[in-house]
């Protein structure tokens, strides 16, 4: 599970997201690879996320 520095643009999350799937591949992690979260899940999923968190895009900011 990762998550990355709090950016604008979430293209910018894009090489942490490719370092945590390059990681989890040397070490063998397994197939599950949660990162993203409400703001960046799109480019978490493009780059192999199979769990994300969207509490703030469902529920609101609090």
């Amino acid at each position: 599970m990762t998550m990355g520095p709090a950016e604008a643009d979430a293209e910018q999350m894009r090489p942490f997201f490719a370092l945590l799937r390059h990681l989890g591949k040397q070490c063998r992690i397994g197939s599950w690879l949660s990162m993203g979260m409400s703001d960046d899940f799109d480019v978490a999923i493009q780059e192999g996320a199979t769990h994300v968190r969207v509490g703030t895009a469902l529920f609101g900011s609090r």
